[in-house]
């Protein structure tokens, strides 16, 4: 049974994979057991567990504003700390998963494929795609784009003018473990939808809201490559 260690192991979407029974051994490990801005902190881990992949899903996201408002915090926890795993990894040949995000697209057409331009439309996709150069240069590597969001939708508003491939977390574990052995980029998401017609099918009491320039109104990803590996 391959041994995979997961930084952010306490975040919401590794609450989900512990649910999931698989041929894998996951090893969760908080911010504290495994410091991603400390060399010693990783290489005591690597040593440790003997892990033959590191799932890196620590890292800053919500709230958005602090992407904006300190961006010193946003540099060090999604650009630093990534680069710093990719070197480990790197020194002891370990093949790494790093979770990126549809904010790296520029969400002005839709229907972005792995191949096609990035160009984010805000620091918090900046700091993913600075992530995502250190993980790009090393080939043993799996960039995942992600669309997710935990359930019940917790907003009481949603756009009604943006479309997207929301999936909820439980959902997406079940997605990600089927494709761990694969390398690349790959795009991970739902059927495309408006943000609220997605949110209003769970959540009945949702309110419409347009989004005036808050989300760019088309971040939509195309889902052939994944849809591929999962027919396979």
């Amino acid at each position: 049974m391959d041994k995979i260690l997961v930084t952010g192991g306490k975040g919401r979407f590794s609450n989900e994979l512990k649910k999931l029974k698989t041929g894998y051994k996951f090893i969760f490990r908080s911010k504290t057991q495994l410091n991603i801005l400390s060399i010693n902190s990783i290489n005591e881990n690597i040593k440790k567990f003997r892990p033959k992949i590191v799932l890196h899903l620590a890292g800053l996201s919500r709230p958005m504003s602090v992407h904006e408002n300190n961006i010193n915090k946003s540099i060090d926890l999604n650009i630093i700390g990534t680069s710093n795993l990719v070197k480990i990894c790197n020194n002891f040949k370990i093949k790494i998963i790093f979770f990126s995000t549809n904010y790296v697209y520029p969400g002005t057409k839709g229907n972005y494929s792995e191949k096609d331009p990035i160009n984010p439309w805000n620091n918090y996709g900046w700091s993913k795609l600075g992530a995502e150069a250190a993980v790009q240069m090393y080939k043993n590597s799996l960039i995942i784009r992600a669309c997710m969001t935990e359930k019940p939708f917790i907003h009481k508003f949603a756009f009604s003018d943006v479309k997207s491939n929301f999936i909820f977390h439980e959902d997406f574990a079940k997605i990600f473990v089927k494709l761990i052995k694969k390398k690349g980029v790959i795009n991970i998401g739902g059927k495309v939808k408006t943000i609220y017609e997605f949110a209003k099918k769970y959540n009945k009491n949702v309110k419409k809201k347009k989004s005036k320039g808050l989300l760019p109104k088309q971040m939509h990803m195309n889902l052939t490559k994944l849809n591929k590996y999962l027919k396979k």
